[in-house]
């Protein structure tokens, strides 16, 4: 097959390397950055360069785009998809992308098939690219209204990449577990980092340190646009997370040594039987 790959940062940029590691499928890349496409080709990441033209060619078109622009993209070029082709992009919401990409794949005769590999690194962009990135995470498939054959076919293909499994589910599905267990975390980092103890944490910080902090090393501007449009689902999780802050808040202003007992052991009583 002729897969183009349309953004080759961290996602695009590693499942362009998996692809030419673990498959023999052509490979083509389409990106802004004349000079990254021109790294890839070196790197032996993709098999030609393109632009947007080039989907024409191709029988899997990979978004590795942010929401808006994987959007753009195939509403600028949806004339040139071939009719029975699958598109799917690699964002990390899904009510925002998948209603649009669903109705121009009814309109144009090609497939849409919404996707999102549960993995990254804290450092983007193609040079933190890894063909051996998706090791064992899991590939989260979006349907919708797409043919089984080629749900299973997308589904084979990320197997065949590293994914350990495939997990189905709708967009609103999608984003409001995404809102826990992704957008969450990177707001908490963040906050957590903005304190005016953070600059005076070494000699004083080991693993709870580094835990917590971690994901601070976020893409601004990619987390911005995610955040903003999952809003309604992250803000729910924020106050959430504000109301569980203030009862251990409480229990430590008050001294109540019983209601913060209670509080910490249902805490790690939920921990210990998820991770049975």
């Amino acid at each position: 097959m002729k897969i183009a790959i349309v953004g080759l940062g961290l996602i695009g940029g590693s499942i362009a390397m998996a692809l030419k590691k673990y498959t023999d499928h052509y490979v083509i890349g389409i990106n802004r950055t004349k000079s990254t496409l021109e790294k890839a080709l070196e790197a032996g990441a993709i098999d030609e360069i393109g632009d947007e033209a080039s989907v024409a060619q191709a029988d899997i078109i990979v978004l590795g785009l942010y929401p808006a622009l994987a959007v753009e993209f195939i509403r600028r070029n949806k004339d040139l998809i071939k009719k029975g082709a699958i598109v799917t992009d690699t964002s990390g919401i899904k009510s925002a992308v998948c209603p649009a990409l669903d109705k121009l794949a009814k309109e144009n005769g090609f497939v849409f098939i919404g996707s999102h590999p549960m993995a990254g690194k804290e450092t983007n962009g193609f040079a933190s690219a890894d063909a051996d990135l998706f090791r064992g995470a899991s590939f989260i498939v979006v349907p919708g209204d797409a043919p089984y054959e080629s749900v299973q076919k997308l589904c084979r293909l990320a197997i065949k990449i590293g994914f350990s499994g495939v997990r189905m589910t709708t967009p609103e599905e999608h984003d409001r577990m995404i809102a826990y267990t992704s957008q969450l975390p990177h707001v908490l980092a963040c906050a957590y980092v903005l304190s005016p103890q953070c600059p005076n944490h070494k000699g004083f910080s080991a693993g709870s340190y580094r835990d917590v902090s971690r994901v601070a090393k976020i893409n601004a501007e990619l987390w911005s646009e995610l955040f903003i449009e999952n809003k309604e689902p992250l803000i729910a999780e924020i106050d959430t997370l504000i109301e569980n802050l203030n009862l251990i808040k409480n229990g430590v202003r008050d001294e109540n040594t019983d209601k913060l007992i209670a509080t910490l052991s249902k805490s790690r009583r939920i921990k210990e039987q998820l991770d049975e």
